[in-house]
């Protein structure tokens, strides 16, 4: 592309986004094409080559790729280069979040992190590029960073963020595909490490990530997702469906969430679905604003960007992305299994929220690891009132390099205190999620929900 085609592109983008904000500045926003990558990640790598410059990513598909099976490992010939357990693990605490360092101590005898080569593979397609150059120019915030950010489209608002609720909006707003649908499994797993699998048909819908200009945005304005859900097994619950409508500001205009039971063959409206209210089937492990380890309203917390640092994190999941392996291979009687699960050094940007005065929620505080290339949180540690460490939780992702989009093939939520945790996104050895470039609002209404479950 030419750097005049590249400029007119652009354009185009900050006017179909909106009017003009208080974003940074051309000459701030021109490094996105410089030192930062196209989301404002750093280029280069660190200064003892341990994470490498970031030269694209993966944009196409590996020799082997089979679309109708997960996606094959690209780096499956990596060494191991570290394997970090309680015994060891006080050599590398700077690189470990304390709910990682309480995994390791809670399991000294079978929990560990393997330490793979870094791999910086996160790649996006080019409207989403352009998109993060136009948001750089106008996203901002109408006040004080209460509500949700005014002036962006498709993607994270801040490439070159100034603050923790910035960062936290960029994880919100990601771009993760436009429409995906496909089967996964979710399963609540006790102290004796008993579980019963939960298959639900899910049928994603972002009218937010949509290329400017898509009849999406204009029929789903201010909507960054719908989300229709069916069970499939087990029996018991089986035909059961619900609908979600996720606006971008949650604030003003708070999630609707309809359910469907197969019972009574009726569509109701859930009167309350955010914040810390617990997550249907997930025997309680997490809440609502658990889900992708944070979305909905920012507004009950303070929020504090510690800055950068690198870290051990899950990343290139595609073992545990397998259709060689089963549900049964992954999950644990305490947590997964550790020779699925790939970790790399990368850095991340370190959030901190703190419970604001007189605001309720279960979690007095919670600390958000974000990737620099994707602006995904990758891991989560939660306090209860008493400052006690209660949850973390990790997202294991992968590059589904044929649309391309960095996205979580397994979260895995962990209860320190109780010993129990839940996992969601189970896909193996059934076919891969389906990536579509657009979506039609009426297959996301309350009446479209009876259809969809039958």
């Amino acid at each position: 592309m030419t750097p005049l085609l590249q400029t007119i592109m652009v354009l185009a983008v900050v006017l179909l986004a909106g009017p003009a904000g208080a974003g940074v500045s051309p000459e701030q926003a021109a490094r996105l094409d410089g030192d930062l990558t196209p989301l404002g990640g750093e280029r280069a790598g660190n200064a003892d080559g341990t994470i490498p410059g970031w030269t694209g990513g993966l944009t196409e598909p590996p020799p082997g790729y089979d679309r109708d099976r997960q996606h094959i490992d690209p780096y499956a010939d990596d060494p191991v280069l570290l394997s970090i357990t309680a015994a060891n693990m006080s050599e590398h605490l700077d690189r470990l979040s304390p709910g990682q360092q309480a995994l390791l101590e809670r399991h000294p005898d079978t929990w560990r992190m393997l330490i793979y080569p870094t791999r910086r593979s996160a790649s996006y397609p080019d409207f989403v590029y352009q998109a993060a150059r136009a948001n750089a120019l106008n996203a901002d915030f109408v006040s004080s960073g209460k509500g949700a950010p005014q002036g962006s489209s498709v993607t994270s608002p801040f490439p070159i963020p100034n603050s923790g609720v910035e960062v936290v909006w960029n994880h919100t707003l990601r771009w993760r595909g436009v429409r995906v649908s496909g089967l996964q499994g979710r399963a609540a797993v006790t102290r004796r490490g008993n579980y019963q699998l939960l298959l639900q048909l899910q049928d994603l819908f972002f009218p937010y990530g949509a290329k400017p200009g898509e009849a999406a945005k204009a029929k789903f304005p201010g909507i960054l997702a719908a989300i229709k859900t069916r069970t499939i097994e087990p029996a018991l619950v089986s035909g059961n469906g619900a609908l979600a409508i996720e606006p971008i500001d949650q604030t003003a205009d708070p999630r609707k969430v309809w359910v469907y039971r197969r019972n009574t063959r009726q569509v109701a409206r859930q009167p309350y679905f955010s914040y810390d209210f617990p997550g249907t089937d997930t025997a309680g492990l997490r809440t609502v604003d658990d889900f992708w380890q944070f979305n909905g309203p920012t507004d009950r917390y303070d929020w504090t960007l510690k800055g950068k640092r690198e870290m051990y994190v899950p990343y290139n999941a595609y073992r545990l992305h397998s259709s060689d392996v089963s549900d049964r291979d992954i999950v644990g009687p305490k947590h997964i299994q550790p020779a699925l699960a790939r970790y790399e050094l990368h850095r991340v940007w370190v959030v901190d929220g703190k419970l604001k005065l007189g605001a309720s929620h279960r979690y007095a505080r919670r600390t958000l690891y974000i990737d620099e290339d994707t602006w995904h949180v990758l891991v989560s540690d939660r306090y209860d009132a008493s400052g006690q460490l209660w949850r973390t939780s990790e997202a294991h992702l992968v590059n589904y390099y044929n649309v391309p989009v960095m996205r979580s093939t397994l979260d895995v939520f962990y209860d320190l205190l109780e010993d129990r945790y839940f996992v969601e996104g189970l896909d193996n050895q059934r076919r891969p999620l389906v990536f579509e470039e657009e979506g039609d609002p009426r297959e996301f209404s309350a009446n479209a929900l009876r259809y969809f479950v039958r």
